[in-house]
């Protein structure tokens, strides 16, 4: 059975305190098993609210892609 896939936008703070946004690209092996490669984008967001709107503009992100944990 088939794994979910995650969500496409992770948004984690670093250890200097800036918000940095990673791409996520989940594809599927010949078993089902999900393949993710991340991405993490330049540049960093001084608040998470920002980096959420970054994302949205930007990617055309919705509030369920974006993942914070």
């Amino acid at each position: 059975m088939p794994r979910p896939a995650v969500r496409p936008y992770l948004i984690r703070k670093d250890e200097e305190g800036v918000f940095r946004i990673t791409v996520r690209t989940t594809r599927f092996n010949s078993q089902g098993y999900p393949l993710v490669t991340s991405n993490v984008i330049e540049g960093g967001f001084p608040t998470l609210a920002m980096a959420r709107a970054y994302a949205r503009e930007e990617f055309h992100a919705e509030a369920a892609d974006i993942a914070t944990k």
